[in-house]
C-alpha cells in the first residue's frame, strides 16, 4: 500500500507554503499537478526536481489511472492544483477517490485556500457558510442560483473572474441592495485588496476603474445575519 498526498499550495505569495508541504514535495517519487508549468515554477523556487504528471480537470480520470499505477508499483505521489487546496473549485476529487478505491492511503497536507483566507478577514457573523465557488456564466442560471443562496440563513463564498465580477455584483444588488459583502481581489499578491459594504457600494468603487484585474473571492452574508442587522 502506497500513499497519495493532497498538497495545498500558495494562492499567490510563495512564502505561504508550509514546511511539511516542502518536505513532502522533496521526497515523493512523482508530483501530479493541474498545470505542470505552474507547479514547475513553484518547485523551481523551492529547488526541487522531481518527475511530474499532468492531471487537469479535462484528463483527471485518465491521469488517475497513471497515478494509481504508480501507487501500485510502490511509489509515493503528491498532487497539487494550480493554487490553493485541491478539490475546492480545482481538480483532485477523482484522483483521491481512485486512489482510495485501489486500496491506497490518501493523506491531506493542509495549506492555503482562498475560501478560508477570505472567511478570516470578512468579519461575518454567520454560523454556517456554504462554499459555492464559481456560479454559472449564463445570466439566468446565475441569478436563479443567487436567489436560492440569498434566501438561506447561511453565508456563502463565491469565486468570480474579472470579466464577470461587475455583473455578479449587479445581480446581488438587484436581489438585496443591503446585503453585506466582503470582496477579496488578488489575495496574498502584490495588489491585494479587500472591499467591504453592500453590493451597490462595492460596484460603485470598482466601476471607477478602467478594467478589473485579478481573480475575485466574494463573501456574501446570510439572510439571518441580514435580518439581525435590520432589527
Amino acid at each position: 500500500m502506497a500513499t497519495l498526498y493532497i498538497v495545498g499550495t500558495p494562492i499567490g505569495n510563495l512564502g505561504d507554503i508550509s514546511f511539511r508541504a516542502v518536505e513532502i514535495l522533496k521526497n515523493v517519487d512523482l508530483v501530479a499537478c493541474e498545470d505542470t508549468r505552474r507547479t514547475l515554477k513553484l518547485l523551481s523556487h523551492l529547488g526541487i526536481r522531481v518527475k511530474m504528471l499532468s492531471c487537469r480537470s479535462q484528463n483527471e480520470e485518465f491521469a488517475a489511472e497513471k497515478v494509481v499505477s504508480a501507487l501500485n508499483a510502490g511509489q509515493t505521489v503528491a498532487y497539487a492544483s494550480d493554487a490553493g487546496t485541491p478539490a475546492l473549485s480545482d481538480p483532485g476529487s477523482a484522483l483521491a477517490r481512485a486512489a482510495v478505491q485501489a486500496g491506497h492511503d490518501v493523506i491531506p497536507i493542509p495549506g492555503p485556500s482562498a475560501f478560508a483566507a477570505l472567511l478570516s478577514v470578512a468579519g461575518g457573523r454567520d454560523k454556517t457558510v456554504i462554499f459555492e465557488g464559481f456560479l454559472s456564466p449564463k445570466p439566468g442560471r446565475r441569478r436563479s442560483r443567487l436567489r436560492e443562496l440569498m434566501a438561506m440563513d447561511a453565508a456563502c463564498v463565491l469565486y468570480e473572474s474579472p470579466f464577470r465580477v461587475l455583473k455578479l455584483l449587479e445581480d446581488i444588488a438587484e436581489i438585496d441592495k443591503e446585503r453585506y459583502i466582503c470582496l477579496g481581489r488578488e489575495m496574498t499578491k502584490i495588489h491585494e485588496e479587500y472591499l467591504r459594504g453592500t453590493a451597490a457600494e462595492i460596484l460603485e468603487n470598482l466601476a471607477k476603474k478602467k478594467e478589473q484585474i485579478g481573480e475575485f473571492s466574494l463573501y456574501l452574508s446570510g439572510n439571518y445575519f441580514n435580518k439581525l442587522v435590520n432589527l
